[in-house]
């Protein structure tokens, strides 16, 4: 399976507590080649999880693949910051919004589905995402 990851999903697959852990372990036991991410996720997933090292290791270890540039994509990732300046997105959104663009075949691994619902890549496109199943 091909994919870019979210901070929500990295910390859910790794959190045995996280409400999404099941979901993101099942996910996480179907990949055939490393995510993509972006390095604003991993700082944000280090954060979270409390540990650098650990994160840095799911890269070491080829779970995960830091595929994106920032200083490449700045007018991009300006562009929709301001397009999207009503929802106050974090800039590891915005790269994610931005790596859907480069990499079109790849979902966005998350369990933020209400912006990712929001989010356009390409101004109009719905980008393709893979979240939990809503609770009934």
């Amino acid at each position: 399976m091909k994919g870019i990851a979210d901070t929500g999903f990295i910390v859910a697959a790794v959190r045995r507590d996280d409400r999404y852990h099941e979901w993101a372990v099942g996910i996480a036991k179907s990949l055939t080649q490393p995510l993509l991410t972006c390095e604003s996720v991993l700082s944000e997933a280090a954060f979270h999880l409390e540990s650098s090292s650990y994160v840095l290791s799911l890269v070491e270890d080829e779970l995960l693949q830091v595929a994106f540039d920032s200083s490449e994509n700045i007018p991009q990732l300006r562009e929709l910051a301001r397009r999207y300046a009503d929802r106050k997105p974090d800039l590891a959104d915005l790269c994610l919004v931005r790596m859907s663009e480069l990499y079109p075949h790849h979902p966005v691994i998350t369990v933020d589905e209400a912006d990712f619902r929001i989010y356009r890549r390409n101004k109009r496109e719905a980008i393709p995402i893979i979240c939990p199943p809503r609770a009934n």
